[in-house]
């Protein structure tokens, strides 16, 4: 069996990786190409050019690249045709790779599948009727998604998300890291994001935020786990705020060393205020209440609540079909409301459980991990 496979991200490479493996398993006799990072590489993938030159975000970071982007498009498209795979697996980084899928298809009947269904369910719904004109089959990492992608003409199998095959901390290493940072009473997480745009808008409003928690409950700790991107900025920011913050920095230290001591600071907070994204469901893998907010710049702000379909974006309500995360996007993401939110969760830590407990169920905890289960659907569809 041939399988070309293309990621164009870190977490596509991930989700990748772990197919690839699964795939591996039930067909021992495989072989693959494609366009990947390491855990793809590791799964006996060479890369054709390196997946970073994808990584690119923003228009004006795209415009200058834009012609070699093309170029690149064209290549893995040729590439593809020329060794003729049994079924072409794209993953995620939909502006790249719906593209690829659909040179293949003008030019063939090679199968197709994207791994991670576009959020239609949260704004711009025509986007799974034009990726039915190129796109066979759909893995979902959400278990409301398969209605809407068959609704749109394609085969969708939900395979489970990737944060319920996580490691989680143990309640020793919550321990041991209160003991390393001399956390003694209640403990508050501040994740602020990972680009330094999301930093520019919602550093300071957090840092109020915080000062109001500290002053109605004294000896509150601030823990801010920073991601690489964005550590040196927030070096200069988080001194700062109030309660004696620690910044938990990536640099420097090995990336799996790193995650570990992020686990077990997920894991001994009484609570989160986290900016809105995929953090809110690794919050709930370690069972941590959290508040969201998020805001957007000028611009977005006229556009995206106009396009949105939802009135809330946080993954856990959508989930668990309940709306016990308190969040504040746009216009609603303010000092005073928010500040309310994070005193009455540190007041009441359990009012969330059911839901994140019903979220990490409902994302397939316990069962297969989804790589297999992603491979197991995409050999069932062929």
């Amino acid at each position: 069996m041939k399988v070309f496979v293309i990621a164009g991200e870190p977490s596509g490479d991930r989700l990748g990786g772990a197919l690839m493996a699964g795939l591996r398993t039930l067909v021992p006799d495989i072989a693959f190409r494609g366009l990947g990072g390491p855990q793809m590489r590791a799964q006996g993938i060479e890369s054709q050019f390196p997946m970073e030159e994808l990584s690119i975000m923003g228009v004006a970071e795209v415009l200058p690249k834009l012609r070699h982007l093309l170029r690149r498009r064209d290549e893995v498209v040729r590439a593809v045709l020329d060794w003729g795979p049994d079924v072409l697996i794209t993953i995620d980084a939909p502006d790249f790779c719906l593209r690829v899928a659909r040179g293949v298809k003008a030019a063939s009947d090679i199968r197709t599948v994207h791994y991670v269904a576009p959020s239609v369910w949260a704004w711009r719904p025509g986007r799974a009727a034009k990726m039915a004109r190129h796109i066979d089959h759909v893995l979902a990492l959400l278990p409301f998604e398969p209605p809407l992608m068959e609704a749109a003409g394609m085969a969708c199998d939900f395979v489970g998300h990737p944060v319920v095959s996580e490691p989680v901390a143990s309640d020793a290493e919550a321990a041991a890291f209160r003991a390393a940072h001399g956390i003694e009473g209640e403990m508050l997480l501040v994740l602020p994001g990972s680009r330094r745009g999301e930093i520019a808008l919602l550093a300071e409003r957090f840092g109020k935020i915080i000062g109001r928690a500290v002053a109605a409950r004294p000896g509150l700790r601030v823990v801010v786990p920073a991601a690489a991107p964005v550590a040196e900025m927030l070096a200069g920011i988080v001194p700062g705020w109030a309660g004696d913050p620690v910044l938990l920095d990536p640099r420097g230290v090995e990336e799996d060393v790193f995650a570990a001591r992020k686990r077990a600071a997920f894991r001994a907070a009484d609570g989160a205020l986290a900016a809105s994204g995929t953090v809110s469901l690794e919050l709930a893998a370690e069972g941590t209440p959290m508040v969201i907010g998020y805001d957007l710049n000028w611009l977005s702000r006229q556009i995206v609540p106009r396009l949105l379909r939802v009135d809330t974006v946080t993954l856990v309500n959508l989930v668990s079909e309940t709306r016990a995360v308190p969040d504040f996007i746009g216009t609603a993401c303010r000092v005073g409301p928010m500040a309310d939110a994070v005193i009455a969760m540190l007041e009441a830590p359990e009012a969330q459980r059911a839901a994140l407990d019903l979220t990490m169920e409902r994302l397939g905890r316990g069962g297969e991990a989804p790589g297999l289960r992603a491979a197991r659907a995409v050999l069932a569809r062929m």
